[in-house]
C-alpha cells in the first residue's frame, strides 16, 4: 500500500497531538511536495546537511522536532532550508512543544534517561517530574554530561563543558526536567517540590534566583536534551507506520563547537 505524507502526519499526530502545542509553536505538516515515501529521517533540526542526508538516503520526508518554518516567510531563497526541501522534493512534518508535553515524548524520555519513578506533568503539562535516587546536584550535574552526551552524535566527549549547574546544598530525591530552554521556569518547578530543575538552557537570572531560592538548576544543553527523542522517535514511527523504513539522522549535530 502506498504511504503517503498525510499517512505519516497523522501517525505522528496520534504521538504527539497537535492540540498539545503551545500557542505561540508551528507544528504540522509543514512542507508538502504531495509524493509518496517509502523512507523517512527523524531529526532534531533540519539543516541544508540533514535534507542532504535525506535525500542521498532516499527519505521522501523529514519528521523533526524543531520547525523548520517558525517566524513568517518574507522571503524564500537558494539558502533557506524551506527551498532546499522542495527543491529535493522531500516533505517536512515538525512536532515541537506537542512532542515535548506528549506520553512518551521529549520529557518522558528525558526523565526515564535519570531513572525517574512514576512522572507527573508540570509546567502547563511540557516538563515532568518525579523521584529519583537521591544523588547531589553535582553529582547529577556529572551523570546528565555522562549520559547525555553517549545519547548524542557523535558521542559528546573529552574536557568540553556542556553541563553547569547551580547548587543548593542539598540532596536531590525530587528532580524536575524540562527540555531545551526551561530554565525561566524554576518558579514552576519549586512550585511541585522540586529539588532540582534540570533543562537545557538557563541564563544568568535564572540561575541567581534558583540559587537564591533554594533549587538546583542543571543546564546539560538545549541539543543534549532533545536529542535522545528525536533518535528515539526512529523506532516509535516505524511501529506506527507498518512498511515505512525510518531512521535517525547521523548529519544532525550540535550546532555550537565546545573548547
Amino acid at each position: 500500500m502506498e504511504i503517503t505524507v498525510q499517512t505519516i502526519y497523522e501517525a505522528m499526530a496520534r504521538l504527539a497531538p497537535p492540540q498539545l502545542a503551545e500557542s505561540w509553536d508551528n507544528v504540522g505538516l509543514l512542507v508538502d511536495c504531495g509524493k509518496p515515501v517509502e523512507r523517512a529521517l527523524t531529526a532534531l533540526d533540519i539543516t541544508p546537511e540533514v535534507v542532504e542526508e535525506a535525500r542521498q538516503l532516499g527519505c521522501g520526508v523529514i519528521v523533526s522536532h524543531h520547525p523548520v518554518i517558525f517566524s513568517p516567510l518574507k522571503k524564500l531563497g537558494p539558502k533557506d532550508v524551506p527551498f532546499l526541501l522542495v527543491e529535493a522534493g522531500i516533505s517536512a512534518v515538525c512536532m515541537h512543544t506537542n512532542y515535548d508535553a506528549a506520553e512518551g515524548g521529549v520529557n518522558e524520555i528525558l526523565a526515564a534517561i535519570f531513572g525517574m519513578r512514576n512522572p507527573e506533568p508540570f509546567a502547563e503539562g511540557c516538563g515532568r517530574v518525579g523521584e529519583i535516587d537521591p544523588i547531589t546536584v553535582e553529582g547529577l550535574a556529572a551523570l546528565a554530561q555522562d549520559r547525555l552526551g553517549a545519547l548524542c552524535v557523535p558521542p559528546l566527549q573529552g574536557p568540553a563543558v556542556q553541563v553547569k549547574y547551580t547548587d543548593n546544598g542539598r540532596m536531590v530525591r525530587r528532580l524536575a526536567v524540562i527540555s531545551g530552554s526551561g530554565g525561566s521556569l524554576f518558579e514552576d518547578a519549586l512550585a511541585v517540590g522540586a529539588d532540582c530543575l534540570l533543562t537545557g538552557e538557563a541564563n544568568h537570572h535564572a540561575a541567581c534566583d534558583a540559587k537564591r531560592l533554594g533549587l538546583g538548576l542543571i543546564a546539560a544543553g538545549h541539543y543534549a536534551t532533545e536529542y535522545p527523542a528525536a533518535a528515539a522517535l526512529a523506532d516509535r514511527l516505524q511501529r506506527e507506520v507498518p512498511g515505512l523504513a525510518v531512521i535517525a539522522s547521523r548529519e544532525n549535530r550540535d550546532p555550537f563547537t565546545y573548547l
